[in-house]
């Protein structure tokens, strides 16, 4: 029998609500304005905490932006992972996983373009940077899952064409080529190139 799962203590309890205020300081300075136009001490006080604190949390403003879009990140796989279950093509599956991310990182693109250079330049030392790794990793496990449907495809490694289709999907991203397009127009270069790819 598993002991019951105990209520976190007042220490606890006050530590993530100042990191749930935080979070959604953050969030709503950095949609609002950009992330290149917001200081810590501006998230610090719409947070209502002094700047030391902020900085017990996040140790600078990249590390907040990852706190920030990691968890939007994260709802948008989920989503892709439980849409790619009920696609039967394995492109239309890849896809499926990808385009809720796209979404998600394009709300505020050049927050997203920042979060996407911030997991791949950042330091990987940094707890929300680590987090955001883990996540690329998952993507790219899911990716990975799919493609393994495909006894073709099975044969050709999945796990290192979904690296591949994960570097497809962050520089498609990130590219300043694709800043005037829609999601869908982002998503539709993605899913030609990862055709190509595929041999789909």
């Amino acid at each position: 029998m598993q002991p019951a799962p105990q209520t976190l203590g007042r220490r606890e309890r006050n530590k993530q609500e100042k990191l749930d205020r935080i979070t959604a300081a953050a969030r709503e300075l950095f949609t609002q304005h950009g992330v290149d136009e917001v200081t810590t001490q501006q998230v610090a006080e719409k947070a209502d905490v002094g700047a030391g604190t902020l900085f017990l949390y996040a140790k600078n403003k990249a590390e907040l932006l990852l706190l920030v879009h990691n968890a939007k990140y994260a709802q948008a796989l989920e989503s892709g992972i439980d849409a790619a279950a009920a696609e039967v093509a394995v492109l239309d599956a890849v896809m499926a996983i990808i385009r809720p991310i796209i979404e998600c990182n394009r709300v505020q693109i050049e927050n997203g373009r920042t979060y996407l250079r911030e997991i791949v330049f950042g330091d990987p030392a940094e707890p929300h940077h680590a987090e955001a790794l883990s996540l690329t990793v998952r993507t790219e496990e899911a990716i990975a899952e799919v493609l393994g449907r495909d006894q073709h495809l099975l044969a050709r490694d999945p796990a290192k064409l979904a690296r591949i289709i994960s570097a497809i999907m962050f520089i498609s991203m990130t590219s300043s080529a694709t800043i005037g397009m829609t999601d869908a127009q982002v998503g539709d270069g993605i899913r030609d190139q990862i055709s190509v790819l595929l041999g789909a």
